[in-house]
């Protein structure tokens, strides 16, 4: 094994990821053990950055083969610094429904990684922003103007900040829990109430940490409520609308799995098989047409809310259903006019 020292010394080498294992850590292979963390990453890349001597665990590069053991502190270094310190302005095309000096509302496409992170360099919101607007101020993980964020293929509105006032004052309202925020989701099966509230507390899953788990009994994860209606029933599936009274990493997606309403399409969460209806050949091909039209979760950020940092006048943006979401409502509304629902 080669000694972190040695590392240390080489200052082409960047710290990228870092990760303690439980107390309850069974051994597993570092391998699989960071698969488990990195999006993005396959196996062959972190095997690949092992035989390179850029694992280490407890500052000791490790083979792949290394088995991870309880509060194992696991780092991953590379020859090139993160992308946060690597941010580069990029031209790109941004849907700015609204400007002026202190912030933007931008209405993101699906698809789009708002940050830079693992495997995505290049390309996202943050390198449309910086091209945009010079010297955005950086929130606490040093990203530039971001006060909130939505998952790559979520789509909707998104406020950015444009000075320092403005990041503070508005990274307060939504500690605060004082914005307003309504999302439409597709989500499998009939709900039968016409509202509610799904409460329960969210936290990395312990089984697989690119999820979030649900933790009813309180005992992991953070304090969450989301509030739904009902909007449309379309005999498999049903259109809801999300009111988020907290913002927490893949809430509603999260939330909709555990009462076992998973979102249309949502791959990480199974959402991609088809769960409801028959096993006969006509309706799994219906549902994968409706996979083609809207490859990805069900999910846009329809409705912003919040208070101007500076004119203090409560603002509210709405934003259209998307095109791709749009199509697969209709095929799924012919579907529930035009079947026998006998098939």
């Amino acid at each position: 094994m080669q000694e972190s020292n040695d590392i240390e010394e080489n200052k082409d080498l960047y710290e990228h990821h870092r990760v303690v294992a439980t107390p309850g850590q069974e051994p597993l292979r570092v391998d699989k053990f960071l698969m488990n963390f990195i999006e993005n990453a396959t196996r062959s890349k972190i095997q690949q950055s092992a035989k390179e001597g850029n694992i280490l665990v407890n500052d000791v590069a490790v083979k792949s083969n290394y088995k991870v053991r309880p509060n194992d502190v696991v780092r991953i270094v590379l020859s090139y610094p993160p992308p946060e310190s690597l941010l580069v302005a990029e031209d790109l095309p941004i849907n700015i429904v609204y400007e002026d000096d202190d912030l933007i509302v931008v209405n993101k496409e699906a698809g789009m990684v708002v940050h830079p992170g693992h495997g995505n360099y290049s390309g996202t919101l943050v390198n449309g922003l910086i091209h945009h607007i010079e010297n955005l101020p950086a929130n606490s993980n040093e990203r530039p103007g971001l006060v909130h964020r939505i998952d790559k293929d979520t789509s909707g509105l998104l406020v950015v900040a444009k000075t320092e006032h403005a990041m503070t004052h508005l990274s307060k309202q939504f500690f605060d829990r004082k914005t307003e925020r309504l999302y439409y989701a597709l989500v499998w099966g009939t709900i039968e109430e016409d509202s509610g509230t799904i409460e329960g507390h969210i936290g990395r899953s312990l089984k697989n940490r690119l999820q979030m788990d649900v933790f009813p009994e309180g005992d992991f994860g953070k304090h969450a409520v989301t509030h739904f209606k009902v909007l449309e029933r379309l005999t498999y599936v049903t259109l809801v609308q999300c009111k988020l009274e907290t913002g927490r990493t893949h809430q509603i997606r999260a939330h909709f799995k555990y009462i076992g309403r998973t979102l249309f399409n949502d791959e990480r969460y199974g959402g991609n098989d088809v769960l409801k209806g028959t096993t006969f050949t006509k309706y799994k091909q219906f549902v994968h047409n409706c996979f083609k039209v809207l490859p990805r979760q069900a999910l846009h950020a329809k409705t912003l809310g919040f208070t101007h940092p500076t004119t203090k006048e409560f603002m509210r943006f709405d934003s259209e259903i998307p095109a791709d979401i749009q199509a697969c409502l209709e095929k799924w509304r012919n579907y529930s006019e035009n079947s026998n629902h006998e098939i």
